[in-house]
């Protein structure tokens, strides 16, 4: 069990669209999955630093190893610069949750689905919502 708070999660709890939605439990659970989901990009990020970033050797004296060299050296920047980002998104779907309005929609304040929040935690919109955002941004971009 995790305790946060005073409520107590069950190790082997899933949440499932039959219970009250963002029952303090559900709640809990969403609080204590975006944490841990941060605290592995960060502890993931500062392992990069410490090896990968620092301790690489870009001055390679052959032309395909220093190439090699630098694509991964850009390719892992990308990579935290993301990791950034979702970092970022996690700390305002936790805002979310003290603010009580985590887990539904931006757009119609109807709840997300419990399958969708399961499978990206900082969702903002419902799927209905989300589908019509990205056919919106089809069309404007076809323009």
């Amino acid at each position: 069990m995790t305790l946060q708070g005073s409520v107590l999660v069950p190790q082997d709890y899933s949440p499932t669209d039959k219970e009250e939605f963002m029952s303090p439990v559900m709640t809990e659970y969403f609080r204590q999955k975006l944490i841990d989901w941060r605290e592995e990009l960060i502890k993931e990020s500062s392992e990069t630093i410490k090896t990968t970033l620092q301790g690489e050797d870009l001055n390679k004296p052959d032309i395909a190893d220093r190439a090699s060299a630098e694509t991964d050296h850009a390719l892992e920047l990308r990579t935290r610069d993301r990791e950034r980002k979702l970092i970022s998104k996690i700390n305002e779907a936790l805002m979310r949750i003290d603010e009580e309005t985590y887990g539904y929609c931006e757009e119609t304040g109807d709840p997300i689905s419990v399958k969708r929040l399961s499978a990206r935690p900082t969702a903002t919109l419902s799927l209905e919502a989300q589908e019509r955002h990205e056919k919106m941004e089809r069309t404007h971009s076809a323009d």
